[in-house]
Formats: structure tokens, sequence, C-alpha cells
């Protein structure tokens, strides 16, 4: 685990998150240190089985390198079956943040209590057209909950505008149970759309190809922690 001061993006309004599924892997370490330059606080990682989504990515022996190679958060996002098998093992393998699906888990109070048992901060992730009723009765487990803004898979999708709307009902949700949990959004947010995702509610951002797309992810990192912070 990373015992790092987690200093937040922006005088403590949001998180970003930069996801390493955009960034060039044969350059990574200094894509890495690039992103975190630029303002960077938590490091997003895609892990894809190719079952529960449609795409194949990095497992358990990526993460332990990546613990090694930075002191960010890492954030591993579990698109897998059965995500209760392997959570735990994302924790000792150096996550700080794991989330998984609330599609994909038929026992999610055991995964998320595991995962907090094992020293990590328990995540549920969503699909952009699963109702928030399904989160119910799993915020009070829960550190944080992934809002995905595209259909996972894949990055370098466009946002799925509605899902603004969720973010903001999920944020009523959170405050009326008085619960503790933070909101994270994932998939499509870049500079033009950063400022009304924070302002419906997040707190963590998600964003790919936003920073490493463009050669200089310090520069887009900051960029987009600017445009994040307008809505103030």
């Amino acid at each position: 685990m990373s015992s790092a001061t987690n200093t937040k993006a922006a005088a403590g309004q949001f998180d970003l998150a930069p996801s390493i599924l955009s960034a060039d892997f044969a350059r990574l370490g200094e894509e890495i240190a690039s992103a975190e330059a630029g303002g960077a606080t938590i490091l997003h990682v895609d892990v894809m089985d190719g079952r529960f989504v449609p795409n194949i990515t990095i497992g358990l022996p990526v993460v332990k390198s990546l613990r090694k190679a930075t002191k960010l958060e890492l954030d591993c996002h579990l698109m897998i079956v059965e995500p209760g098998r392997y959570a735990v093992e994302f924790v000792e393998a150096g996550a700080d943040m794991v989330s998984v699906h609330v599609e994909a888990d038929a026992h999610l109070n055991r995964t998320l209590t595991a995962i907090r048992a094992a020293g990590g901060k328990a995540g549920v992730a969503i699909n952009p057209a699963t109702p928030l009723a399904m989160l119910d009765d799993a915020l009070d487990y829960a550190d944080f909950v992934l809002i995905m803004s595209v259909n996972p898979g894949f990055g370098g999708q466009r946002f799925i505008g509605p899902v603004l709307n969720k973010v903001k009902r999920l944020a009523d949700m959170i405050r009326l149970r008085g619960v503790d949990v933070r909101i994270e959004v994932d998939g499509g947010i870049d500079g033009s759309n950063i400022s009304d995702v924070v302002a419906a509610g997040a707190r963590m951002i998600v964003a790919g190809s936003a920073v490493f797309g463009g050669g200089d992810p310090t520069a887009a990192a900051r960029d987009l922690i600017a445009k994040g912070s307008v809505w103030v």
C-alpha cells in the first residue's frame, strides 16, 4: 500500500486519475511521472478479462510492477467475471483502491468487506444503463462508487451525456443516506466536459486519452485540473 500523502488536485476539489490504458506502455514509467508532475494524484488501472468486457488488458504482475514504480494511489477497476475471487489479490499486489462491478458480483457485500479487511478502499462500479437502485444496499460497505460514462471495454469512447444526471442523483442519494462515499466517473472525460462532471458531484475523475493522447501528459493534466475547477 502507498504511504504517500494524497495531495488533492485543485485545493481539495477533486482527484485526477489518469488511466494507463491510454498510455504508451513502452514509456510507461515516464508517462506516469509526467502525469504526476501535472497534478495527477491517482493512477487508474483497467483490468479486463475478455469475458465481462470484450477486451483483455493487464493483471496482477503489472500492478506489482506499478507499485514499485510510483507512489501514486493505485486504483484498480476490475472489469472481470467473478471479481470476488481476485479482489483481495489486487490489494495484496499493491492496489490502494479496488472497484468491482455490481453487474458481475453476486456476493457484493462479501467482496467489499474483504477488500476493506485487506487494507484497501472498496468501490462499486456501475455501467451506464444500470439503475442506481442496484447500489442501494451496497453503499454502507463501499468507500466509493465508480460510474461508467461509456460502456466499458475500450478507451477513447465518447461521453454518454445522460450519465451527468445519474451522477447528480447519486450525489443526492449519498447526502440523504449520510454515508461517506466518494463518486468517481470514468469514460470520455476531457476539457470540454470535466467541469460539468465535477459540478454534478464527482470527486475522482478518470481520464485516459485526454491525459496521454496528446504527447504531453504534464500539460494535459494541468489543463484538465484547471478546467475542472471552474465549477466553484
